[in-house]
């Protein structure tokens, strides 16, 4: 509602400043809590447990990448490449198949 009482509201503003600043500093110390989370034991255990099939699967992933970079080579054409940009799936392989396509591109500059 509406005062005219300039007192009044000075003391209102400054009642939504405070209550606007405590917000703040919940909302702050929540970010730090979430922030600074002490690591879990069992977690470390779960990753010493399951780091032979993660290191398994990253040198899967490793021999993937460089049976498609070999096959990259073979292709020189950019539409072929964008098909396979396309439908790739994973980062790492749009990764290569974008810096075949730049590398075609350059040298049809040339």
């Amino acid at each position: 509602e509406a005062t005219l009482d300039l007192a009044e509201r000075r003391r209102i503003r400054s009642a939504i400043r405070e209550l606007q600043r405590q917000e703040l500093e919940r909302d702050e110390e929540t970010l730090a809590s979430k922030r600074f989370r002490p690591e879990r034991s069992s977690h470390r255990q779960d990753d010493k447990e399951n780091w032979p099939q993660y290191r398994r699967l990253e040198e899967e992933q490793q021999a993937a990448l460089a049976a498609l970079s070999e096959q990259l080579e073979a292709i020189t054409s950019v539409e072929e490449l964008t098909k396979l940009l396309r439908a790739a799936g994973e980062y790492e392989e749009r990764k290569l198949i974008r810096a075949a396509i730049r590398k075609l591109r350059a040298e049809e500059i040339e």
